[in-house]
């Protein structure tokens, strides 16, 4: 199973001159479909002027999910060249958006495909790109016995203790282990945790005195 991508750890920005019309592009990290939609509008209050707010994105582990905006340009002048930035550079849970002031001269078709292009891969160009892992991230509850084998359990099977609360007889943790290894590592964990072997973990649903849940994966 997959589980890195390549995204930007922070904001970026890029710019583009050509014959009095100005480019200004913006680099975002997003998560999710709010993100992008929060960033985009961001964009258009700080550039209210500009005569164009085009725009592309990239979401997802397997990168099915994208836009590509024109935003009045004319069609495929803005949108795929920005978006096609962000696939030269392999990345995702990426937006570009670019800001276009009119400088009076009117630049056809291939000049806007530069000029998105261009501003695109300077925002990008000066991004921080990162790779960045996805984890399965569990909620467990148990009696207060076992807080010995659970936590030596977590440590054998490279879980990450992410919170713990204690109560009078039981205990709720939130850790997280690397996606790819997820099943397995869970499994090895509710065995070691338990006493059982790996089998008799494999067939039973619950276990007395321990429970867990997926809280999400990210």
């Amino acid at each position: 199973m997959e589980d890195t991508y390549l995204t930007i750890d922070a904001p970026s920005k890029g710019e583009y001159k050509d014959r009095g019309s100005k480019f200004l592009a913006y680099a975002f990290p997003i998560n999710t479909e709010a993100d992008w939609q929060a960033r985009l509008e961001e964009v258009r209050k700080l550039h209210p002027k500009a005569r164009h707010h085009c725009f592309a994105l990239r979401l997802g582990l397997d990168k099915n999910y994208f836009r590509a905006n024109d935003d009045g340009e004319p069609a495929g002048s803005a949108g795929r060249p920005i978006l096609g930035q962000i696939d030269s550079f392999g990345l995702t849970n990426v937006l570009v958006v670019v800001a276009r002031y009119f400088g009076g001269t009117l630049l056809g078709v291939p000049g806007l495909i530069a000029a998105y292009k261009g501003s695109a891969q300077d925002a990008l160009a000066q991004a921080q790109i990162t790779q960045k892992t996805l984890e399965a991230v569990y909620e467990v509850n148990f009696d207060y016995a076992l807080t010995s084998n659970v936590m030596q359990a977590l440590k054998q099977n490279n879980f990450t203790l992410l919170a713990q609360e204690y109560d009078v007889q039981t205990t709720r943790i939130v850790c997280s282990v690397r996606l790819s290894s997820a099943e397995n590592s869970l499994l090895r964990f509710k065995a070691a945790a338990s006493g059982l072997h790996l089998e008799q973990a494999a067939q039973l649903e619950q276990i007395p005195g321990l429970q867990w849940r997926l809280l999400r994966v990210g």
